[in-house]
């Protein structure tokens, strides 16, 4: 009889991936997505958590759409709106590979609207923080010829601007701030003690509704304006509410550029 050594180290990474496919077949017996195989998608090929979460996000757009939807459910027709140069077809499939990641889900929403929208899950949602990070970083980056400047809206620095919240509120708070930004508009919610940016109108009467143009929203986001000067200035205009529930909303979401890592030779 022959028999056949293996190398250790092989060994040892051959029981680390049935390890892992152990538990990803426990996860799909409990209906959680084993979606590291079932997304229609290039691979890495690595064990590395990144390369795996990549495998799963890197397509072009996927990131894209569901940064949307961490602003709110979305119509099909809303997704391709404000992401024109996807198209329907790939639309259609970053969709399809995302519903079957577990991470968005059709859903229906309430009368009167009754229409169907995709929203994220629960696991989609533990995307919010990281992504929100990786935003933050990018607002430093430079931009150049190819960036399209009329892509701006003031709902995405919005959330971004979310991500900086570092003291939660009083929990049992549910209030609302609503902002007319252009043609734009948006709210935060309260929830939790986190501000929540969502799209659209607020949907009870909010703490405070707020009117500026891009160019005022993007210097009070990122504290080159404050408040007050902007409402002094007639920059911005309260149009139901306080003051002092702008200077909050402010006064909780701080940005602060990060600075540059020292270079070590």
């Amino acid at each position: 009889m022959k028999y056949i050594v293996m190398d250790p180290e092989r060994m040892s990474t051959i029981a680390i991936r049935n390890r892992l496919r152990l538990a990803t077949d426990r996860m799909a017996v409990h209906g959680i997505s084993r979606y590291a195989w079932e997304v229609p998608t290039k691979t890495y090929g690595q064990m590395c958590p990144l390369a795996r979460s990549l495998d799963v996000l890197g397509e072009r757009w996927t990131m894209l759409v569901i940064r949307e939807l961490l602003l709110g459910p979305k119509r099909f027709k809303h997704l391709l709106a404000v992401l024109p140069a996807i198209g329907s077809n790939r639309l259609s499939e970053r969709l399809r590979g995302l519903q079957e990641a577990g991470i968005i889900r059709k859903s229906t929403l309430p009368p009167p609207a009754a229409v169907a929208v995709y929203e994220l899950t629960e696991e989609g949602e533990r995307l919010r923080d990281p992504l929100i990070a990786l935003g933050l970083w990018g607002l430093a980056l430079p931009v150049d010829d190819r960036i399209d400047p009329e892509t701006a809206r003031a709902e995405l620095v919005a959330l971004c601007l979310a991500g900086t919240q570092t003291n939660l509120l009083d929990p049992s708070r549910g209030e609302t701030f609503e902002f007319h930004v252009g043609d734009e508009v948006f709210h935060f919610q309260l929830r939790h003690g986190r501000f929540l940016p969502r799209s659209g109108p607020s949907p009870t009467d909010p703490t405070v509704r707020i009117a500026c143009d891009l160019q005022t929203f993007m210097a009070l986001a990122l504290r080159e304006l404050t408040p007050s000067q902007a409402l002094k200035d007639g920059r911005a205009t309260i149009l139901a509410g306080s003051r002092s529930s702008l200077a909050e909303l402010f006064r909780v979401l701080v940005y602060t550029p990060q600075a540059p890592l020292p270079v070590h030779a």
